[in-house]
């Protein structure tokens, strides 16, 4: 039995959670998917999944095995990069997860990448809460402001600018604030990320200036806040991807120039390793130069 093969193929399935889609994935027959993991099963002596007619499910063992099966791949992979069979040939998948803006931003750039790189697949997940790297099979993830978990490398590639926008209807129905304490009096949209999404940040320049707001809408997706901002809804904080091009054209109205959201860092975070392999470093070279191609999340200055 081809152990390492098995094991990308048992991972496959747990991350697709189908046996189908597995099969579709690594090019190969469902019956090819299943002789392989049962041939784990029994190189190892244990039952991985629980299989039923309509789902899987993993089983202690199964769940106890992931962490170690993806060492053993990253170690293969490292292996072939030292003795350079990858040198300028990056291939294989790479799960990467990101906020909606960013990914929005990312799709209009990734042609290039693939172009380049016919051999590598990027699987682009769009999430707006921090996810198990380990447990989802997810390779990057992107996240924005602090990251908590000492259990990642995190790496800085950029800083976040948003704005504070309204609909020209808002505006001509409740007006504006001209200073954060206003929006204790102006309907809110609130773009549910994380704990604190209720309280949002302002500069004037000297500091910070924390405002807990009321939502009249939220929603844990950014695209949503933006449509529903356009709409007349409410005022919402932003992304300047998502807000510029509405503020040049008219769309949305800059509600409060004097006082910018408070810019978060952007980080690219993966799971602890010695050793990155090829197809994942270039991704991550590639978020690097994609970021910092654009100006407003740059750095953190202005």
């Amino acid at each position: 039995m081809d152990i390492v093969s098995a094991l990308r193929t048992f991972l496959r399935v747990v991350e697709t959670t189908s046996f189908s889609a597995a099969a579709q994935d690594l090019n190969l027959t469902q019956p090819a998917v299943s002789r392989q993991v049962s041939a784990l099963e029994a190189h190892l002596n244990v039952r991985l999944l629980h299989r039923t007619t309509s789902a899987l499910a993993l089983t202690a063992e199964g769940e106890r095995i992931i962490p170690m099966a993806l060492r053993v791949l990253e170690a293969v992979d490292d292996l072939g990069d030292s003795l350079g069979h990858n040198v300028g040939a990056a291939a294989g998948r790479v799960r990467l997860s990101v906020p909606a803006p960013l990914g929005l931003f990312l799709s209009d750039r990734l042609e290039g990448l693939l172009s380049l790189y016919p051999g590598l697949f990027v699987e682009l997940l769009f999430r707006e809460e921090a996810s198990d790297l380990i447990q989802e099979g997810i390779d990057l993830e992107v996240r924005l402001g602090p990251v908590a978990d000492n259990g990642l490398i995190c790496r800085r590639i950029g800083w976040t600018t948003a704005f504070l926008v309204a609909a020209p209807s808002y505006r001509e129905r409740c007006g504006l604030p001209s200073r954060p304490e206003d929006l204790a009096v102006h309907d809110c949209i609130c773009y549910q990320r994380a704990a604190h999404s209720h309280i949002w940040s302002f500069s004037d320049g000297a500091g910070e200036i924390p405002v807990r707001i009321t939502p009249r809408l939220t929603a844990n997706n950014a695209v949503a806040v933006h449509r529903a901002t356009r709409a007349g809804s409410g005022l919402s904080v932003l992304s300047h991807i998502l807000a510029v091009p509405d503020i040049e054209s008219g769309a949305l109205v800059d509600a409060m120039p004097d006082f910018r959201p408070t810019r978060l860092p952007i980080n690219v975070v993966y799971s602890s390793r010695r050793n990155m392999p090829l197809r994942i470093r270039t991704v991550v070279e590639f978020l690097i130069d994609a970021v910092r191609s654009d100006p407003l999340m740059r750095d953190a200055e202005g």
